[in-house]
């Protein structure tokens, strides 16, 4: 999980806010994948048709909610890469002074 490498360098009270935060992001991707599997339950299901997710798996078609779950897995790929490219790096102004022999610096 990536809360514990970033909670080793941070000051006590950020550490209980990046908790905080990664909990959040964890409870809200649950809420929209619930929110997800309903609404393609309720949009499958009409005309009396059994529908992509039925309460019997034989029946239904969970190939094209794995085609859906690809798809937004892609648009988010590439939403991903073009803010990556977007991003530039910021510059720290200050001296660097080494903080151990492993090679770790630290920016003053």
């Amino acid at each position: 999980m990536q809360q514990n490498s970033s909670s080793v360098s941070a000051p006590d009270g950020l550490k209980s806010f990046g908790s905080a935060l990664c909990m959040t992001s964890i409870s809200l991707g649950n809420y929209a994948s619930s929110l997800l599997v309903t609404m393609v339950v309720k949009i499958s299901t009409e005309d009396h048709m059994p529908g992509w997710i039925p309460g019997n798996l034989n029946r239904g078609h969970l190939d094209r909610f794995y085609f859906l779950l690809a798809a937004l897995t892609s648009v988010d790929l590439i939403l991903y890469i073009v803010c990556a490219k977007w991003y530039k790096n910021i510059k720290l102004e200050g001296k660097i002074v080494e903080i151990s022999d492993e090679d770790k610096f630290s920016v003053l």
